[in-house]
């Protein structure tokens, strides 16, 4: 396949506008697609330098290309390729961090962006506070000159705008975190507070932190893509990434420096994000974790395999339609039972390979906002939410690290060495998860309705399965 000319950039890069933390799939399959777009269809310098924190794989593939990489959008009705430009340059922070930040300093940057995932936050996700324990954060606060965490870089570069009397920049958060934009907002000025007080200060007042609601799903790109775009478009591009259809991007209207006519794209901008944002994170990333866990320990590897077998299309259904819906407030443009339809039908796309196992990661950090906050809310109902339960005694059974067979499971995971501890060590292993602080809020892991539903279903998936339990559950 490598004998194939590789992909190029055919005419000059753009000019900057964005730095952007996290060039993995999302981010190329989501806000650069959104951002060429929106270039082509109203201009203006909005180029993106992007900026990986350690991993050079995002610099290694998109550089000898001159930024450029494809687009595949598939669907059971074909595929589309679109060659994607708006990348300038790529620049691995670990190597160089006084480069990244000469790039943020620079007042023609308006829009700092970031898809870093959960874990990339640095904070406590049951709390939202910042993890001064974290390894990164202690280096950053007694190096703020040489940052390593995003937070860090974010709160340097703003402290060399605000010294060079630089006007300050919006802080774009587009991960699946609960309002996230608030969210960076705090642990940027918690940060900030540490080192100087005034400079947290000019930070509130020089700078935003829009929330925002994304939607694409997106597998890891493999090789087996790569491949099948060769065979299709004639070239090589070990920076494709594939997708599905479906998008969606809400914004908060609250940008400090302008922005890119993203709704030009099709981007909705809104003034207040909260509805559609956790309407997605419960709806769709709850959903999606519970088949992750349950589904991998069934021995399913993608979604679509999962929702394929009827008992696991049933409990999305039920999940949603009892514990998920009547938690949320309706967002404005959208039916709730619709979206959900919807959501199925992109589960049963096929050409979709999102596998069971990339949901899996990181579970520590995604299970307080996806499911923990749902159940929470039913419990102040009155209602112990079962299927909720059940997927919390998933993870609990997916992160011991064997699957239903005994056969080892590779758990990826910050918290994964203090799970494993916790797992080994202890003869009741649902309450011993519980006092994990990071995952479990403090009146949750508190509630005995909640212990005891989640001990029930984890004795039911050791016993019977998961397939078995989750038949089992949708017969309720």
């Amino acid at each position: 396949m490598r004998n194939r000319p590789r992909l190029k950039r055919d005419g000059a890069k753009p000019k900057t506008g964005i730095v952007h933390f996290g060039p993995g799939a999302f981010f190329r399959a989501f806000n650069a697609v959104y951002t060429h777009e929106a270039i082509e269809n109203a201009g203006g310098d909005w180029g993106i330098i992007a900026v990986s924190l350690r991993s050079t794989a995002a610099r290694d593939q998109l550089l000898p290309q001159g930024g450029v990489y494809t687009s595949v959008t598939r669907t059971q009705s074909g595929t589309k390729h679109e060659i994607i430009g708006p990348i300038a340059d790529v620049k691995v922070a670990a190597e160089d961090p006084f480069a990244v930040l000469d790039a943020m300093t620079d007042p023609s940057v308006k829009i700092v962006s970031l898809t870093i995932t959960e874990k990339g936050y640095c904070h406590e996700p049951a709390t939202g506070r910042l993890n001064l324990d974290h390894p990164d954060v202690i280096h950053d606060l007694a190096h703020a000159d040489s940052p390593q965490s995003a937070i860090g870089f974010i709160v340097s570069a703003l402290a060399r705008r605000r010294k060079a009397d630089f006007p300050g920049f919006t802080v774009l958060s587009c991960d699946n975190l609960p309002s996230n934009g608030q969210l960076v907002r705090e642990l940027v000025l918690e940060f900030a507070r540490i080192i100087d007080g005034q400079l947290a200060e000019w930070i509130e007042q020089n700078a935003s932190f829009p929330a925002t609601m994304v939607d694409r799903i997106t597998p890891a790109t493999t090789d087996q893509d790569i491949e099948t775009l060769g065979f299709e478009a004639g070239y090589y591009d070990p920076a494709c990434v594939a997708h599905e259809a479906f998008r969606q991007w809400v914004i908060e209207d609250n940008f400090v420096g302008g922005r890119p006519a993203w709704e030009t794209a099709g981007a909705q901008f809104v003034t207040s994000v909260g509805a559609h944002e956790t309407m997605k994170l419960r709806c769709l990333n709850g959903t999606h974790s519970a088949l992750a866990y349950l589904g991998y320990l069934a021995g399913y590897e993608t979604i679509s395999e999962c929702v394929a077998d009827r008992h696991f299309a049933s409990l999305c259904e039920k999940l949603w339609h009892n514990e998920i819906i009547p938690t949320l407030q309706q967002p404005h443009g959208e039916d709730l039972g619709a979206y959900c339809d919807g959501l199925l039908q992109r589960y049963r796309d096929p050409t979709v390979r999102h596998r069971t196992w990339q949901i899996a990661m990181d579970g520590s950090q995604k299970l307080p906002q996806r499911i923990l906050g749902t159940i929470t809310d039913n419990l102040a109902k009155g209602f112990v939410p079962p299927g909720l339960c059940l997927v919390v005694a998933g993870w609990m059974r997916y992160i011991g690290g064997h699957d239903e067979s005994g056969g080892a499971i590779d758990v990826r995971d910050p918290l994964a060495g203090r799970i494993k501890d916790i797992c080994e060590g202890a003869s009741d292993t649902v309450n011993a998860l519980l006092t994990l602080e990071e995952v479990f809020p403090q009146e949750l892991a508190d509630s005995s309705e909640f212990q005891h539903a989640v001990a029930a279903a984890y004795r039911r998936l050791v016993t019977l399965g998961a397939r078995a339990s989750v038949a089992e559950f949708i017969k309720d």
